[in-house]
């Protein structure tokens, strides 16, 4: 191959990324904008969300959900792009769980266990399992397709960083509604709600995300 070719080569490339990462910002934008949208026409505002803002639960519980979908973020972008490490991405949402833990154990530490379970329960679990797959359709889809512009190396798991993505962005939203703040209730209704979402982006992105 001459020299001049692999410089066109590799400059064709460069304008392939460039177009995949802003399809891919567009995407984000237009999902949260979306959800948020959904959110608003759907759900009522938390009476008391301002003034719960800095208590150490409301804090985890938004924390987390705004980590999940940054970082997921960043995974999508770089599984579009095969041959680029993401391993800080990786390392982020592998940390979730570590955070998770700890915060449930520091949880059960302060409560006695005779609340474990109200705790656990809390009042909106159907309702969290119902809003957060609804609200997180539209920037799931959205990803998804970006992705298609992208060059995903694993389909799969390129839908599955979708489904993250798409959880992350309305966990956040859901979360300015819903009045259970418990690290439990968030570990066990959040996390559900989230694999499921997962699940069916990794499931999407085989189908649609092939070569």
């Amino acid at each position: 191959m001459k020299t001049d070719d692999l410089i066109g080569m590799l400059s064709q490339d460069a304008a392939v990324g460039r177009g995949y990462s802003t399809i891919l910002a567009a995407a984000m934008v237009a999902g949260i904008a979306g959800a948020a949208l959904l959110f608003a026409m759907a759900l009522p505002m938390r009476s008391n969300l301002m003034e719960m803002m800095d208590t150490p639960r409301v804090a985890f519980k938004f924390g987390t959900a705004v980590l999940l979908a940054v970082s997921a973020f960043g995974l999508v972008g770089v599984l579009g792009r095969p041959g680029i490490a993401g391993r800080g991405w990786s390392t982020a949402l592998a940390a979730m769980p570590a955070l998770i833990l700890i915060a449930i154990a520091s949880e059960l530490a302060v409560s006695p266990s005779s609340d474990w379970m109200a705790l656990l329960v809390g009042h909106n679990a159907i309702w969290c399992l119902t809003f957060i797959p609804m609200l997180a359709a539209g920037p799931l889809a959205l990803l998804l397709l970006a992705l298609r512009q992208g060059a995903p190396g694993n389909p799969g798991l390129a839908g599955a960083a979708a489904g993250l993505c798409a959880s992350g962005i309305a966990s956040t939203l859901y979360a300015m509604h819903c009045v259970d703040d418990s690290p439990l209730f968030v570990a066990a209704w959040y996390g559900l709600a989230t694999l499921g979402v997962t699940v069916v982006g990794f499931l999407l992105g085989r189908s649609l995300l092939r070569w």
